[in-house]
């Protein structure tokens, strides 16, 4: 009989790229996972892996159980939240946001769920995104809310749904936005700015277009927790950008004023789920309300 936890094993080295990975995942020692993997070797009589010269590959028989075990988690993540349904539980959604987003904007995606008299119970949880990729790959994720497809540390399969873009917006204290020179964007030379740190895509798009526009601006701090740079920039510390989608959020919630806005540095959001089509209702509302309201 084919042993689950074998199979478990297996399949997260698959999906971590090494045993290292899998047993730091599963939180078990490293010979544990390699003895669970041999153990399913000997079950098949036939090898899952095969040494190449950076590491291990899959066989034919290794492509073949990885096609299956994907759907056997597949399945047993459908089957608790069946049986916890129809236990009579308050239905819940649990999403995961990367910890890059503005929390403006997950707020504004989630609040379908708040809204709705008997919406489910939300559980919320923020990580790098390839943990919380490698969480929606066995079930433990409904969605997860990302501004990025471009994750190649990741080795599941999952599909991003496009919930909408939108042009970046350059906000200030009104004491700071009064001290600038000139017509936007020329008052940004020299001036000092806040930004998100550079290995997150709009930073990227940010600096492109700074070089384009020919412009200088002094780096005063960047950000890996947007909602830190918005208190410093409330507290006069220099311009910042945000998504143009929650431009009125922001300015209510934190007595900033726009300085200008450059369309051309585009930001996307996506939901992510192992499903290419969307089933759960939850995730659905989601979707359909960011795509109808939030970027419509």
């Amino acid at each position: 009989m084919l042993n689950y936890r074998h199979l478990l094993s297996f399949w997260t080295v698959v999906r971590e790229g090494g045993v290292t990975r899998a047993a730091e995942v599963l939180g078990v020692s490293q010979p544990t996972v390699s003895a669970q993997v041999a153990a399913l070797e000997r079950h098949f009589k036939q090898p899952l892996f095969v040494r190449t010269g950076r590491g291990v590959a899959l066989t034919e028989t290794g492509r073949l159980a990885h096609e299956y075990t994907d759907e056997i988690f597949r399945l047993g993540g459908e089957l608790e939240n069946a049986l916890r349904e129809g236990r009579g539980q308050v239905p819940r959604v649990v999403v995961g946001t990367t910890d890059v987003l503005p929390k403006v904007i997950v707020y504004r995606l989630l609040q379908p769920l708040f809204e709705a008299a008997d919406g489910p119970r939300l559980v919320c949880v923020e990580d790098k995104p390839e943990r919380l990729l490698a969480d929606l790959a066995t079930h433990g994720i409904d969605l997860v809310l990302t501004d990025s497809t471009h994750h190649p540390s990741v080795k599941v399969r999952v599909f991003h749904h496009l919930l909408g873009e939108c042009g970046v917006t350059f906000l200030a204290a009104p004491a700071v936005a009064a001290r600038l020179s000139g017509p936007f964007p020329r008052c940004l030379n020299g001036a000092p700015v806040l930004l998100p740190t550079d290995n997150t895509s709009v930073r990227r798009a940010l600096d492109q277009w700074f070089a384009e526009e020919g412009l200088s601006p002094r780096l005063r701090g960047e950000f890996a927790d947007t909602a830190l740079m918005k208190v410093c920039g409330q507290a006069g510390h220099g311009v910042f950008p945000l998504p143009s989608a929650v431009e009125r959020d922001v300015q209510e919630l934190y007595g900033v004023v726009p300085v200008g806005r450059a369309e051309r540095v585009r930001t996307r959001f996506y939901a992510v789920s192992v499903q290419r089509r969307l089933r759960h209702p939850a995730v659905v509302s989601i979707c359909e309300t960011a795509r109808q309201e939030l970027f419509g």
